[in-house]
């Protein structure tokens, strides 16, 4: 089903976000793991999302973190002191999938993954694997690939399916040896139907 382009500005444009955060790892639905100290200290960024149009949202203006020595996994976004979501470091499309458990296999169209990429599953992930850890793509192809608990790794035996709507991300780990910062350059919040 295709929803009209004012339905889906509207349906974005009722989110409110204040601010953007880094995490060192998963950020789950309150916001957890969010990086700390560093000199300068670490501070939350205020953000300004534009108005919707064409079913998408566009970050105003780019911001920059202070970080300490840290790997930076995750991006979270709040709506002042509420924890709205967080979304994996780099900036990839999220992918709609189907575990085959039969075959330890994921289906996932045109994913465009190659092996050892790295990669996370949020939402309620297939059994055998953990919501925000970051696995592996291994036995690549055009619409399917299999997932490692590490690179080149033995294949994880999915035991059962994902729930509705988990989605598998690329993420891109940062990592600090020592004190840096972060840019946060462009960002589209967009209704994918």
């Amino acid at each position: 089903m295709t929803f009209p382009a004012a339905l889906k500005n509207a349906a974005l444009d009722a989110i409110t976000f204040t601010h953007a955060s880094l995490h060192t790892d998963y950020p789950g639905t309150t916001g957890t793991n969010e990086v700390t100290g560093g000199a300068p200290a670490y501070a939350r960024k205020a953000i300004t999302v534009n108005a919707a149009s064409g079913g998408s949202r566009l970050l105003n203006a780019g911001v920059t973190f202070d970080v300490p020595a840290c790997t930076v996994k995750w991006i979270g976004f709040w709506n002042s002191s509420t924890f709205l979501f967080g979304v994996p470091n780099g900036g990839a499309t999220p992918k709609n999938f189907m575990a085959l458990p039969s075959n330890d296999t994921i289906y996932a169209a045109g994913h465009g993954w190659s092996d050892t990429q790295k990669v996370v599953a949020f939402g309620v992930p297939p059994t055998g694997v953990t919501e925000g850890s970051t696995i592996f793509v291994r036995d690549a192809a055009t619409d399917t690939i299999k997932l490692a608990l590490t690179s080149g790794g033995a294949a994880i035996d999915l035991t059962a399916v994902a729930s509705f709507g988990c989605i598998l991300a690329a993420i891109t780990e940062q990592v600090y040896a020592g004190q840096g910062t972060h840019s946060l350059t462009s960002l589209t919040f967009a209704w994918v139907d």
